[in-house]
């Protein structure tokens, strides 16, 4: 029998997840696993970070789901601390350095996946290596910043950005204490979802004590003779004192090898692959996870969307098909929740301009109401923004902002929109109803309603 040998490069949910299933359809002498890992963790949550960083979570390891030990007592050769700077595709092999040692090898590979993961998107700003600016993607990352803040005296924060993990990471420091600005470019925060939505995220982001500063423009980061962060600077002649900066704009995938090697790669710079998660015109080399683009199967086309959930899937089909099995990763509609304090933000699906550059004619309709019934004790108010197409009443997109229990009524939406339904359908679903967990007319059913309207006062 011949032993195939399998490469991962990325030691994270895709990566893992795939040398996981592969091994559990495949012993060590069909296949032999190896993979890279440039940090020291495995298998873990990156989602979790701000709440380890904010105290919800007692330790780094609670965030743990594998450790590279648990890996390796499942045959797998888990080479933590080391980094894939090369790949030789016509020679099937790929160039490793070991981190600490510098020294650097060659390994073969039958089947190579490629899991890099994204990183956090840094602008080219003077200062914006400086120490105490922090990016937060990793577990190392997470590790640094908790290093910092242990170290850091003053008790004044900037947070760059204000999208999920610019949010979160202002309500975790704000739980450490620290007196929080928030600087974005945008409108309002949140630009996943629509400005109308994102200016509930923005009041719920005030009453908190978050500072939050619309159409920021960071220009620079000052520094002080040490060299460390002290303010940061916009193009209106703002400076904001800061003792730590955490860079919350966003993620790219983490692709230079891809396309050092000539993979195929899309809009976003995310690497492009077939359902099955094989790079696009290559039989033995897949990709899952942060690094890749993925269908949009509303909006038609590819995008970049750095979710755990899809990761894991991603690694899960990945693992099928180099073990000899069979599985598929059709697409994604889109859909997040995240939370500031009490708020809770959802949303699946197109947002407006998402329709409009995907050439949609659509309608919206807005409702508040509340989670429970108005009368139940704790009932709080839930706001929903539902998209429509205008012709056929196709649901297009849900945007959620509430109390809790409100986020994961966007699992609904999620469904509807995978299904293909129209919000005319919608409004027949037969959801769940107490007085403890809806109206009678459930705030999804009442935005379908009037979306319904909506679309027939439009017309054709």
């Amino acid at each position: 029998m011949t032993t195939e040998r399998l490469v991962v490069v990325g030691g994270d949910a895709a990566g893992m997840s795939a040398a996981s299933q592969a091994r559990r359809l495949k012993g060590p002498a069909e296949l032999e696993i190896i993979a890279f890992e440039r940090g020291h963790f495995t298998s873990y949550s990156a989602c979790g970070i701000p709440y380890w960083v904010g105290g919800l979570v007692d330790e780094r390891d609670d965030l743990i789901a594998r450790t590279p030990e648990e890996h390796r007592a499942r045959d797998i050769d888990l080479r933590t601390r080391t980094e894939v700077v090369e790949l030789d595709l016509p020679g099937s092999r790929v160039r490793a350095r070991d981190l600490d040692s510098g020294t650097e090898s060659w390994t073969g590979y039958d089947q190579l996946v490629l899991a890099t993961g994204a990183r956090p998107f840094r602008p080219r700003l003077p200062g914006i290596g400086a120490h105490g600016v922090h990016g937060i993607q990793t577990l190392d990352d997470g590790q640094r910043l908790m290093d910092a803040l242990e170290r850091t005296e003053g008790r004044r924060a900037v947070v760059v950005g204000a999208g999920y993990i610019g949010v979160e990471m202002a309500e975790a420091l704000v739980g450490r204490g620290y007196e929080v600005t928030v600087l974005h470019r945008g409108e309002q925060p949140m630009a996943t979802l629509d400005p109308d939505m994102g200016g509930l995220v923005h009041s719920a982001m005030n009453s908190m004590g978050i500072r939050t500063v619309s159409r920021a423009e960071v220009t620079k980061i000052l520094t002080d003779e040490e060299g460390r962060a002290r303010a940061v600077a916009t193009a209106a002649g703002e400076e904001y004192p800061a003792d730590v900066v955490v860079l919350g704009i966003g993620v790219e995938p983490r692709t230079a090898l891809a396309r050092a090697a000539g993979l195929p790669l899309g809009p976003s710079g995310g690497i492009l692959t077939d359902f099955s998660m094989r790079v696009r015109g290559y039989e033995n080399i897949w990709s899952g996870g942060d690094c890749v683009e993925v269908l949009d199967l509303i909006a038609g086309r590819t995008r970049h969307i750095p979710l755990g959930t899809h990761a894991n899937k991603h690694g899960q089909v990945i693992g099928s098909g180099v073990g000899g099995g069979y599985a598929t990763f059709p697409g994604v509609v889109g859909t997040a929740v995240s939370k500031v304090c009490e708020l809770e933000i959802a949303r699946t699906g197109l947002r407006e301009r998402d329709a409009l550059e995907a050439g949609l004619r659509f309608v919206t309709a807005t409702i508040t109401s509340t989670n429970t019934a108005g009368y139940y004790p704790g009932a709080a108010e839930m706001t929903v923004k539902m998209l429509a197409e205008r012709r056929t009443g196709r649901l297009l997109g849900v945007q959620i902002v509430g109390g809790a229990g409100s986020a994961k009524r966007v699992d609904i939406a999620a469904v509807a929109l995978t299904a293909g339904m129209t919000v005319e359908q919608l409004v027949t679903l037969d959801l769940g109803y107490a007085p403890p967990f809806s109206p009678v007319w459930d705030p999804i059913l009442v935005a379908a309603r009037k979306a319904v309207t909506a679309v027939r006062s439009a017309g054709v």
